[in-house]
């Protein structure tokens, strides 16, 4: 099936990092007939802000609901939808797994006949953790659900509307005269530009390949510490990057998840940082026929962007 400029795209999570990007290019290229569904009300009113023009619907899709009936003449379902961080276990069964159980479940129901969706680059990591584990079946549930689809597993990503990961940094870092640094801070990332996934996704809705899993890494490689040095010069925060042992930095990540219920950085990710994981780089500029943005300048447009800088989204 040929997409069209006015097919009927259904984008469940659409108010996240991914989603809030996502339409931003899908409008750019002229995609009209979008139908965002997120139950994060404060960051959909956001994306109802910016985009008036399109439907976007406040809702949980890890529960039945009047939602689904959004799914009727559908030609895509662009499945975004995710728990990334939580101290409560519940919580990524519920947002990983028991969403894509419905969605799947709702595709099915009203014969929509393709799916891309964004798994993570985790399925394949050696860390053990419930963002891993749910992120492990919530692809299983695709790949056997019998619709056809493309898998995405991106690595980190950043850019506007991050409200965790490098956005975090970034405010962090201009609040506090020290910014520390777990151990030598020489872990490896290939940190992925959002705007040049989002374009990723919109390839492989066009190209729309059978049944297919594309590990996605962004083209740079860039040491932890290097990646703080870069937002730093470029949001010119004055702190100071000092190097802390690796056990205090998980103390104080410890202390501080106490009066958080959603910290930005868990002690668990703090694992996943430092497993000394590398990741495939498959050439998706070329798989997809997209431009990929230097890292350095990506982190500009990140930052420095007049109109999509300013957009934060809540926690």
């Amino acid at each position: 099936m040929n997409i069209q400029k006015d097919s009927k795209i259904i984008i469940p999570g659409a108010a996240g990092l991914v989603g809030q990007n996502l339409i931003v290019q899908l409008k750019k290229q002229g995609y009209t007939n979008l139908v965002a569904i997120d139950k994060f009300t404060e960051n959909l009113n956001i994306l109802k802000k910016i985009h008036p023009d399109i439907i976007a619907i406040d809702a949980d899709v890890s529960r039945a609901g009047d939602w689904q009936a959004q799914f009727k003449d559908a030609d895509m379902v662009l499945m975004l939808q995710a728990q990334i961080g939580s101290k409560y276990s519940d919580d990524f069964i519920r947002n990983n797994v028991e969403s894509a159980k419905i969605v799947l479940a709702t595709m099915k129901e009203y014969a929509v006949p393709y799916v891309v969706h964004i798994s993570s680059s985790v399925v394949e990591s050696v860390a053990d953790d419930d963002y891993t584990n749910t992120k492990k079946e919530q692809e299983r549930l695709v790949l056997e659900s019998g619709i056809k689809h493309c898998v995405l597993r991106p690595t980190l990503m950043f850019g506007w509307f991050d409200r965790k990961h490098l956005g975090w940094l970034s405010r962090f870092m201009q609040r506090i005269p020290v910014f520390p640094i777990p151990g030598d801070g020489c872990y490896m990332r290939q940190p992925l530009y959002a705007k040049d996934f989002c374009n990723i996704i919109v390839g492989a809705m066009e190209m729309q390949p059978e049944n297919e899993i594309y590990n996605i890494t962004g083209r740079e490689k860039v040491d932890y510490i290097d990646m703080i040095r870069c937002i730093r010069d470029t949001v010119k925060a004055k702190t100071w990057i000092v190097n802390i042992p690796y056990s205090l930095f998980w103390i104080l990540l410890k202390v501080y998840a106490l009066f958080s219920n959603n910290p930005p950085f868990t002690a668990s990710q703090l694992k996943a940082l430092v497993a000394h994981d590398e990741f495939e780089l498959i050439p998706w500029w070329k798989i997809f026929k997209i431009e990929s943005t230097p890292f350095k300048r990506a982190i500009e447009e990140t930052f420095l962007d007049k109109t999509w800088s300013q957009y934060v989204l809540k926690f």
